[in-house]
């Protein structure tokens, strides 16, 4: 039995790869760690995006930014340290991994750990309207 999408219309040519980066991301729908997207209109037209996830715990080298075939990866990795005797346990070393789909020619700027908020720029410049006409030739 196959499988019906919105995608699987006549018209939508090349989506393929689209549709399996969202299918991928509702797998992934964990909700570690709770995070924030803000959009900001520059002047220009462009758009900026700032994503702001709660790492309360985590340091730097806990920490990786990865981005690949217009998917950007932030994982989380903590050491659970052997030396330390807990009396009450109530924070575990925890892992995590969100995804974030990016539309293409969106570009990822800084990223920065301040007061256990990972803070990442997403930039979207404007995008220049390109139009051609398709030349028709005689078979």
């Amino acid at each position: 039995m196959s499988r019906v999408s919105m995608f699987s219309a006549p018209f939508l040519l090349g989506f393929e790869a689209f549709e399996e980066r969202v299918d991928r991301l509702a797998k992934a729908a964990d909700g570690y760690p709770p995070y924030n997207i803000e959009r900001m209109l520059e002047a220009d037209g462009s758009e900026r995006f700032l994503i702001s996830i709660a790492v309360a715990g985590f340091k730097e080298s806990d920490l990786e930014i990865t981005v690949e075939d217009n998917q950007m990866l932030v994982r989380g990795r903590q050491k659970d340290d052997g030396q330390r005797e807990f009396l009450h346990r109530g924070i575990a070393a925890r892992q995590f991994q969100r995804s974030f789909l990016l539309a293409d020619g969106v570009e990822i700027g800084e990223a920065t750990l301040k007061h256990g908020m990972l803070m990442i720029e997403v930039v979207r410049p404007l995008a220049k309207r390109l139009a051609r006409r398709i030349e028709i030739r005689s078979a």
